[in-house]
């Protein structure tokens, strides 16, 4: 399946292409086209669109395109995507940055991916050994003492 979202992605449009072919669809492609292009794209294309205004799984209330995806998909059951989801949101919305004190260290990854990264899917590359880290790390914290 294609996915295709806003291009040059830092938070939750790393996050999601993590999360989409780690736990949801292991043969995803994913798009990186600029915002305006991203629903004529999903169209054109017949790709899900998400993290983008009007895209079909993207930030719902108070809850980033990640949480969307969890939710949607029915992946709440896992501790450690529940505990990394925590995490996003934080370097995601700003209003909530400091609710978790992994998110600023977060988005400053993020951040700073762009100015070493020209390229989208080269950084989500170099990005996904981030949120295995992340979601081993969370597995630990989540993990019942025997």
């Amino acid at each position: 399946m294609k996915w295709v979202t806003r291009a040059r992605p830092k938070t939750d449009r790393i996050a999601c292409p993590w999360l989409i072919s780690r736990f949801i669809d292991p043969d995803a492609e994913i798009l990186y086209v600029a915002t305006d292009q991203v629903l004529a794209t999903a169209s054109t294309e017949g790709a899900r669109s998400f993290d983008a205004p009007g895209a079909e799984l993207t930030h719902r209330d108070d809850r980033c395109s990640f949480e969307v995806l969890i939710d949607e998909f029915g992946l709440e059951g896992d501790p450690a995507l529940v505990r990394l989801a925590r995490i996003v949101h934080a370097a995601d919305i700003a209003a909530d940055r400091h609710s978790d004190p992994l998110g600023p260290g977060l988005e400053a990854i993020g951040v700073g991916g762009l100015d070493v990264e020209e390229d989208d899917h080269r950084l989500l590359e170099r990005a996904r050994f981030v949120y295995d880290a992340l979601y081993a790390w969370c597995q630990r914290q989540v993990a019942v003492p025997s």
